[in-house]
């Protein structure tokens, strides 16, 4: 009985050693008690078992009560008839039992919480959320110099403008539609009747070189790039700390209005942008505690640093390979107007290497004669083709050297508008290319055509 029960947990917990039969007896009860529970679960899935079948096998609402429910199933499918679970079906294991139990459970839940969203959908007035696929579209940012077309982009770029009081560039009237994201300024009229220009916010340095560019006088990545730097020297020189600022702060929010205007007179070149970075990088990097002449010949130290070894020692280095690759007899066709290439070539003239040179030409820019001047200057024996006569030219051309004003992330050459047709040819010959590229000239942007992002000649 119970009280037998009682005592023999009470002597087994006491530490008392049981008898063997006292043993048997708790073994006896235990496994009358796991019987005594599994006949309780089994009552409870009959109930609700009977509980299901009525509303399965329930007549439809036209027919009368008195009616039994088997008389209106069809004879294809057997009226369900209830039989206990002991008779259909073997008793159900725990595992079992505990799955029904939860899948009970988890039905509860989720009516319950059905119903709470009925409840709370039924006030609300405002919009249904967009999927994040729709919140956050594939091309979270584009570049403002390719979405011209977009009226919103326009106002946003004419604002920023007003704000650092620069002029904005109007485009030309007639427009080309394929290049309708790109800016389209005339090339006949000259930038200073185009926009006025606020000679007390631009620093005189700025103005000039932006006119140069402009106007084609200064062209080329690299020449670019170095009278850039010389102009942000000067700048430097004669830039004076306001008071109650810092010089790392407030130079470079100076800075940034003379870039606007540089990017209206003509969009910035991926060498430009690196040399940019450069500057700002190491403005950022003087000390608060440094005094402004120590800060300011750092500063200037540091752009000729960068002159020096990105751009004068690289072409050197540069050259020191490529001359390996020119041997005597050879007949080397160059594109446009590359200094590097053109430094490439003297030096392997300097090294007694006989060559001859074919400079290949083509509009808007012609820059090709300011090659073949350089050239013919040196003593090289050149001639002077234009584009369209590639593919006649090409048989007797032993290599092809070629300028890069940036290479892409992707390993994609950018260069002057013809490069490509000019490397496709030369494969099409079996004509060895060669690139020419500084390492400050590596960009990360990634393109793969030339519709997207591009400057019009």
């Amino acid at each position: 009985g119970p009280g037998q029960k009682d005592d023999l947990q009470r002597a087994k917990s006491e530490g008392k050693e049981l008898t063997k039969e006292e043993k048997q007896r708790l073994r006896k009860e235990k496994k009358q008690q796991k019987k005594s529970k599994e006949k309780k679960y089994d009552k409870a899935s009959q109930e609700s078992e009977k509980e299901k079948k009525p509303v399965s096998s329930a007549s439809p609402a036209s027919q009368p009560p008195t009616q039994p429910t088997t008389q209106k199933v069809p004879s294809a499918v057997p009226a369900p008839v209830p039989m206990p679970a002991s008779e259909t079906q073997p008793a159900k294991s725990k595992a079992e039992l505990k799955a029904e139990r939860r899948a009970r459970q988890e039905a509860e839940r989720a009516s319950k919480q059905g119903k709470k969203g009925e409840v709370g959908q039924q006030p609300a007035t405002g919009k249904p959320k967009a999927p994040p696929s729709e919140l956050q579209p594939v091309v979270k940012r584009l570049p403002v110099h390719v979405q011209v077309d977009n009226p919103e982009v326009l106002k946003k770029l004419a604002k920023k403008l007003e704000r650092q009081q620069i002029p904005l560039r109007l485009d030309y009237g007639y427009k080309v539609s394929l290049f309708s994201h790109l800016h389209q300024y005339s090339r006949k009229a000259p930038l200073t009747q185009q926009l006025g220009i606020p000679s007390t916010v631009i620093h005189p340095a700025i103005v000039r070189l932006g006119l140069q560019y402009s106007q084609g006088i200064v062209a080329g990545s690299n020449a670019r790039s170095v009278a850039l730097l010389h102009a942000f020297k000067q700048v430097i020189r004669d830039y004076t700390t306001p008071p109650n600022e810092e010089l790392s702060r407030d130079l470079v929010n100076k800075l940034k209005p003379y870039i606007s205007f540089l990017n209206q007179c003509r969009p910035l070149s991926a060498s430009m942008g690196n040399a940019i970075k450069y500057i700002k990088k190491e403005i950022s990097n003087i000390p608060s505690q440094c005094k402004e002449e120590e800060a300011k010949s750092k500063l200037l130290n540091c752009i000729e640093c960068y002159i020096e070894e990105r751009i004068i020692l690289a072409a050197k280095a540069i050259a020191k390979y490529s001359i390996e690759k020119i041997s005597d007899g050879d007949v080397i066709l160059v594109y446009g107007c590359s200094s590097l290439v053109n430094h490439i070539l003297c030096e392997a003239f300097e090294k007694s290497r006989k060559f001859r040179v074919i400079v290949v030409d083509s509009r808007p820019r012609l820059e090709g004669r300011e090659a073949l001047r350089r050239l013919v200057q040196r003593g090289i024996s050149c001639t002077y083709v234009l584009i369209s006569a590639v593919s006649y030219i090409l048989p007797e051309v032993s290599k092809v050297f070629l300028g890069a004003h940036a290479l892409l992330a992707n390993g994609y050459v950018m260069s002057r508008v013809g490069t490509s047709q000019i490397a496709l040819v030369a494969k099409a010959f079996n004509v060895p290319v060669l690139v020419c590229c500084e390492t400050y000239k590596f960009c990360e942007r990634v393109q793969t055509d030339s519709f997207v992002s591009n400057e019009l000649g």
